[in-house]
């Protein structure tokens, strides 16, 4: 394989291998031994060559066969899976094209850490969502000795997930087999929403140094110590429960989140709250179930409440959906909403998310100048997915399909917004969760974002 594959198939390869290990029966040294041996393959996506031999050459000998069989079997699936969701230039080092193409995509993990959004035009309000804030890492980390003598910090990508504190590509490799795991303990918490809440809550920072809140919660499920004492467990068999480690926070996390989802819905059938329940469900895990029933639903009143538990619960369900994509690949998650046709649209802008926004770029064929611009993107995606041809601005595409309620806008919808005189100003692709994929603006690029106040949908087909 080539040293400039994208970070996206160490993914695949750090999971299925991480699969291997935590499926087999070993004694705790070789197992500890594992684990790191694991964790290094994510050290520098750059030099994957080299990391997937000393991935291999690392394990304990009984386990070199099945890993290297579980490695050969991801590349080959994780490629055809992955080909839809990656930019341009990523997805040629996997399957080279016939000819050089026109204004190659620079691959996502090539960018600039973040990219700020900026400001609008004057006499025109701000449609365009801040970055994330929160994303660290310098792009590669030592683990040390049995997960690592300090804290691990995942490598960073650009902010065009925003809501997402540190890559989700690093982050889901070596915390999926533990959030699938968590994610089937009960039908109202999903694997998505267990890693948009790691993500908001410590960025899936985990060893001995990572980040203590103010009020002393720890590790990456930011667990305070008598939560813990009711929790906290050994999942992973190492004899010990730690609440700093991966595999007992998000195990903990799972149940108490399955626990409290239970008894919200109790507290509902006998009319004492209302709400939706997950809402309140991610609501309890960060005020307190006593937050939930003494409220009659989501938490209010309190500044705290106001300022911090309801954003909280707001980024996560926003983020969700985002996160179901990036594990849809790999888990077979199913997409609320979701048809064949949109899927393909949503999947074909996703190719991009990274590349520069262009005025005036982009057309049925691609990217031209070096990139696109809101209804460039839109142009392509609609193309390339169904053979239809948008007129090129936002302004003439709002005229063709039919408007439905934002409320009911599904994944491969368009969405505008910044309404002026002579209509939408912008419009993008919406991928559900209220987020949508687009081209925002000058010295932005591609990438996700939430749908901003005041945008309308229309489906065309």
């Amino acid at each position: 394989m080539s040293s400039s594959e994208p970070a996206s198939m160490v993914m695949a390869i750090g999971t299925a291998v991480g699969v291997v290990v935590s499926g087999m029966d070993l004694p705790q040294p070789l197992e500890d031994q594992a684990r790191v041996a694991v964790e290094a393959v994510q050290e520098a996506a750059g030099t994957l060559d080299r990391q997937v031999a000393d991935l291999v050459a690392g394990l304990p000998e009984p386990m070199r066969p099945a890993a290297e069989q579980a490695v050969a079997d991801a590349t080959s699936a994780a490629k055809d899976a992955l080909m839809p969701h990656l930019p341009a230039e990523a997805a040629a080092v996997l399957e080279p094209p016939p000819a050089p193409v026109e204004n190659p995509v620079q691959a996502v993990l090539e960018q600039v850490p973040s990219v700020p959004a900026p400001a609008a035009p004057a006499g025109r309000p701000s449609v365009f969502g801040a970055p994330a804030t929160g994303a660290t890492g310098s792009g590669a980390w030592a683990p040390g000795p049995a997960w690592g003598g300090g804290a691990v910090t995942l490598p960073s990508i650009p902010a065009i997930l925003p809501g997402t504190n540190l890559a989700p590509i690093g982050a889901i490799a070596v915390f999926a087999p533990w959030l699938r795991k968590a994610g089937q303990l009960c039908d109202g918490v999903g694997a998505p929403v267990l890693a948009a809440l790691y993500s908001a809550e410590n960025g899936f920072r985990y060893g001995p140094s990572a980040p203590v809140s103010p009020v002393g919660a720890k590790g990456p499920g930011q667990f305070m110590p008598g939560t813990w004492d009711a929790y906290g467990k050994d999942a992973d068999g190492d004899g010990r429960a730690d609440v700093l480690g991966i595999a007992d926070p998000v195990m903990a996390s799972g149940n108490l989140l399955c626990d409290n989802y239970r008894q919200i819905e109790q507290w509902k059938a006998q009319g004492v709250v209302r709400g939706d329940t997950l809402d309140l469900t991610l609501a309890a895990y960060n005020a307190g179930l006593g937050a939930v029933r003494r409220s009659g639903g989501m938490p209010s009143g309190s500044p705290d409440y106001e300022n911090q538990t309801k954003p909280y619960v707001a980024k996560i369900r926003a983020t969700e959906m985002v996160f179901a994509r990036l594990l849809s690949p790999f888990f077979g998650l199913g997409l609320p909403g979701m048809t064949e046709t949109g899927n393909r649209v949503v999947d074909l802008a996703f190719r991009y998310l990274g590349l520069p926004y262009v005025w005036g770029g982009g057309n049925v064929n691609g990217p031209s100048g070096g990139g696109f611009d809101c209804s460039g993107l839109t142009s392509y995606a609609v193309y390339a997915a169904t053979g239809v041809r948008l007129p090129r601005t936002s302004q003439t595409q709002w005229r063709v399909g039919t408007e439905i309620p934002i409320q009911l806008a599904r994944p491969g919808d368009l969405v505008f917004g910044n309404w002026q005189s002579d209509g939408p100003g912008h419009v993008g692709i919406y991928i559900g969760g209220g987020q949508m994929v687009h081209a925002p603006t000058f010295g932005d690029v591609v990438r996700v974002g939430a749908v901003f106040p005041g945008m309308k949908a229309r489906r065309l087909l």
